[in-house]
């Protein structure tokens, strides 16, 4: 598996995006996540971008980091945020997930961040169970969907 750092308006970040976003449609029954997301947030030093490639060139996973800091969506100062987690149906079960989330984890953890925070929902239990196999904790709801009663947040120190 290789895995790359791309932009978040590569042509296969894209695709993916819009895979997930599909996936989340379905689960959820609305248009997906509509967090407000610009693809220079996920710029080193302040994020990072990350796909993952198959032996044939295909793009099956992908994931990134955005800086936050304290704000009135409950963000604290040094947090970075995981965002855009995504394993193609076909690729999943082969720990690429957890590969990503590693490199995700360090990368943050150099830029000079020190908790990574995460927001899913309870309509993703695969998700829900790798986080905290990987010793994310729940804690106080931010960003976005922190009102919604779906929403399940979730930090780790780094």
């Amino acid at each position: 598996m290789n895995i790359r750092r791309v932009t978040f308006d590569h042509p296969d970040a894209v695709k993916l995006n819009d895979q997930v976003q599909a996936e989340y449609a379905v689960r959820y029954g609305d248009e997906g996540d509509v967090t407000p997301l610009d693809p220079s947030m996920f710029q080193p030093p302040i994020g990072l971008y990350l796909m993952a490639y198959d032996a044939q060139g295909r793009p099956v996973a992908t994931g990134g980091w955005r800086t936050q800091d304290e704000n009135d969506e409950g963000y604290s100062d040094g947090d970075a945020e995981l965002k855009r987690m995504y394993v193609v149906e076909e690729a999943r079960g082969n720990g690429l997930a957890r590969r990503i989330l590693a490199a995700l984890e360090d990368d943050a953890r150099a830029a000079g961040r020190v908790r990574m925070v995460l927001e899913t929902g309870n309509k993703q239990p695969e998700a829900i169970a790798l986080y905290a196999s990987s010793g994310y904790e729940p804690c106080v709801k931010f960003g976005h969907y922190r009102f919604h009663e779906d929403s399940r947040c979730f930090a780790k120190l780094l």
